[in-house]
């Protein structure tokens, strides 16, 4: 049934414009206007992390999602140029219970008010979030309308209902196409060093190809940082066009929408790679569609998993590692081929979590081990890749 949540308790310090979100089932929750006056559409999903808003926000595999933060208070530390990982977010919007309007911290370099205006990415303030949340965790991830209307402009529900309605949802949808790169590019850039920032790595000793289907920049540099040279080529490279690079390991990037989707042309490729005996890690979308191409199957979740806060562990070696997460969508153990080994299991609903090839360097997880909520539990995989890499070409 539809409900409203307006936000009669909240009271800004100063004036703000409308806006709102409304459930397709006509459910409204209405606040205030913050970042770009416009209306988006999307599915809603909710996120538990406390800190990395900046990261979350441009995350690329956020695409055709709106954000819901659990925390209370977002914004706190504003915007900075270092924080990011994509120059444009993909992200359709974000919702809050409270934004910082004035922002704390030696690193800022402007308000996320600003920040989200420049990206032209509109956000919802001042709205029961709780209540949001608890919808979301019971009925799933609902399509909506976000609008932020400025001035005097009116909020017509109705016509932003329907327009939820006509959203078509991510299953089938392959998002990889719009932020994957447009063509092959060089990184070199290492992760960020206390007082030293980003560093650029002088020497590599291996060669990796990152197949880009909305790749985090921290991946690049994180590869850089065990040094590696890295290429980035788009979503829909062929395997030829991934050889003519000489690659000694190739990774598969995470990345937004339905695996099966941008599977139709990534999987052949992935084969080919496994079929050549080329080390391969996948991580979230680039996991998925690994265990597509290994003969399993993927299945959309309830509400998926959106934190930096999950708890996974390591069947192989009985270890829980603190991981950060984004996906809607999990790979079906049950149907794994034998010749595959799962590795990582969800604490919290028993998904599968990370997977291996019995026989070859092939392996790949549904978290972000470039992230560090551990801080860093989850680092050793990108060392196993190094590995891996080191072992196949005898180096």
């Amino acid at each position: 049934m539809a409900q409203d949540h307006s936000a009669a308790a909240a009271e800004p310090a100063v004036a703000r414009s409308r806006a709102a979100l409304v459930l397709a089932d006509g459910t409204v929750f209405e606040g205030q206007g913050f970042g770009a006056a416009r209306e988006v559409v999307g599915e809603v999903c909710f996120n538990t992390a406390m800190t990395g808003y900046q990261e979350i926000l441009s995350d690329p595999s956020y695409a055709g999602q709106i954000v819901v933060f659990t925390f209370p208070h977002i914004g706190i530390v504003g915007a900075n140029v270092e924080d990011i990982e994509t120059l444009t977010p993909a992200v359709r919007g974000l919702v809050v219970r409270s934004d910082a309007e004035h922002p704390s911290n030696y690193r800022a370099l402007s308000a996320l008010d600003r920040w989200l205006k420049t990206h032209n990415v509109p956000g919802l303030a001042g709205i029961d979030t709780r209540a949001l949340t608890s919808c979301i965790r019971k009925e799933g991830m609902p399509h909506a309308a976000l609008a932020h209307a400025e001035g005097a402009r009116n909020l017509d529900f109705p016509a932003m209902t329907q327009r939820a309605r006509a959203f078509p949802g991510l299953v089938g949808l392959d998002l990889a196409k719009e932020v994957t790169s447009r063509q092959a590019w060089k990184w070199r850039e290492r992760p960020w060093a206390w007082n030293l920032g980003y560093q650029e790595l002088a020497e590599p000793s291996w060669r990796a190809v990152v197949i880009d289907y909305g790749v985090k920049r921290n991946i690049l540099r994180m590869l850089a940082g065990k040094g590696a040279d890295v290429t980035v080529v788009p979503a829909q490279t062929t395997f030829d066009e991934v050889m003519q690079h000489n690659p000694d390991g190739v990774l598969l990037s995470n990345g937004p929408g339905d695996p099966a989707a941008t599977g139709e042309y990534a999987i052949p490729t992935i084969r080919a790679l496994i079929d050549h005996d080329v080390p391969v890690f996948g991580i979230c979308l680039g996991h998925q569609m690994l265990g597509l191409a290994l003969g399993g199957k993927t299945r959309k979740m309830l509400q998926g998993h959106h934190g930096a806060n999950h708890p996974v562990k390591d069947l192989e070696t009985g270890k829980v590692e603190i991981v950060s997460m984004n996906h809607g969508f999990t790979v079906d153990r049950d149907t794994l081929p034998d010749d595959v080994v799962e590795t990582h299991v969800s604490l919290f609903d028993g998904t599968n979590c990370g997977l291996r090839m019995k026989a070859k360097p092939v392996f790949g997880v549904q978290y972000h081990p470039e992230a560090s909520p551990g801080p860093m539990d989850s680092h050793y995989l990108f060392d196993r890749f190094a590995d891996a890499v080191k072992a196949s070409t005898g180096r």
